[in-house]
């Protein structure tokens, strides 16, 4: 097949997604597959350049993808980089070259990867791609909704609420919580902006590090326990993972830099208490219609209580990221992992077509 592996863009996650591109076309291509990488934002070459043979030549002109540093990348930097200097989310010729291949691996992170916009763009382009659909996407981007999903939808969640950017001067006591809290952008990945808050001044610090991403975080209250996460694909949910910093918390330095986190799959846990995280993991697949693949994030409180954090739509797969190693444990190897997703993303909108 002809495939279009989309990576890059504009949010804190760029780097990441840059990795998992580089991870993902190197797997399609040992499966014979004609892959180019491409940056969503810096696009290809100029409007009106010849494509005809782009995909014969994919691997000569294919961007190349660097290793992920401890901070989150300066997108001021990144706009200035592009030759056009056009504010279009998409650069030169990407939505040509995506309408050629046959299908598009979403290797993207962050917010406008991930919020249903681009995906309702593929869909009016007659573009085919893995992941879930634009609605799905926009409302698990979201955590203000998912949470309201969840709650919905008898999927325990932390406390918690939604505030804006003009409402941050009120006080922690309208927050109706206690502390520790977290505090966190309503719409961001990666833990970028999050914070751990155990007092009032450092509760200030939080929220204005937090707006620096946003106009509106999330404050939730803080669960005391071990950290989990399940992959649902298809439906069906892959083996639970244990995450456990060696330091700190599941940050974006611990998430991403080789050796920061011990991570244990399958999670040494009581085989009932397995079953139901996963039973939950499916639970928001379905009452969110997250219809290809997802990976939800759990803690397990010192009582032995789960709680569904959030979940993710495009989840991450580079050298550290958790759904390879989840599929690992099934004997599953990451290239026919990549071509799994794109199986039952073509058979998604095969149905569509069949009616």
């Amino acid at each position: 097949m002809k495939i279009v592996v989309l990576a890059g863009g504009l949010s804190t996650e760029r780097d990441v997604s840059l990795a998992t591109g580089k991870m993902v076309s190197k797997a399609l291509r040992s499966k014979s597959h004609q892959v180019l990488l491409l940056d969503v934002f810096m696009g290809y070459g100029k409007p009106g350049d010849n494509l005809d043979e782009i995909f014969e030549n994919s691997e000569e002109i294919q961007i190349q993808a660097g290793e992920i540093v401890e901070n989150a990348p300066d997108i001021q930097k990144i706009k200035a980089m592009r030759q056009d200097q056009s504010d279009s989310f998409f650069g030169p010729n990407v939505i040509s070259l995506c309408r050629m291949a046959d299908i598009v691996f979403l290797a993207l992170h962050g917010e406008d990867g991930e919020n249903g916009k681009l995906q309702a763009a593929f869909d009016l382009f007659g573009i085919r791609y893995t992941g879930s659909n634009y609605i799905s996407s926009a409302i698990a981007m979201n955590k203000e909704l998912s949470k309201r999903f969840f709650q919905a939808n008898g999927i325990p969640t932390p406390k918690g609420i939604c505030l804006k950017k003009e409402d941050q001067t009120k006080g922690f006591a309208d927050t109706g919580l206690s502390l520790p809290c977290i505090v966190k952008p309503c719409c961001g990945g990666s833990s970028v902006g999050v914070s751990i808050v155990r007092s009032l001044e450092e509760y200030e610090h939080a929220l204005t590090q937090a707006f620096c991403y946003e106009d509106s975080v999330i404050i939730e209250e803080y669960i005391q326990g071990r950290e989990f996460s399940v992959a649902v694909i298809d439906f069906q949910a892959l083996p639970v993972i244990e995450i456990a910093p060696v330091s700190g918390f599941y940050d974006y330095k611990n998430k991403y830099i080789a050796g920061n986190t011990i991570e244990t799959c399958p999670a040494d846990l009581p085989p009932e208490i397995a079953k139901q995280m996963q039973s939950y993991a499916i639970d928001v697949a379905n009452a969110i219609g997250l219809d290809t693949y997802a990976r939800m994030d759990f803690m397990l409180d010192q009582q032995n209580h789960i709680y569904c954090l959030e979940t993710n739509t495009l989840p991450g797969m580079t050298q550290t990221s958790l759904l390879p190693q989840e599929a690992q444990a099934i004997d599953m190897e990451f290239a026919d992992l990549c071509e799994w997703l794109i199986e039952i993303s073509i058979k998604k909108f095969n149905r569509k077509i069949t009616g």
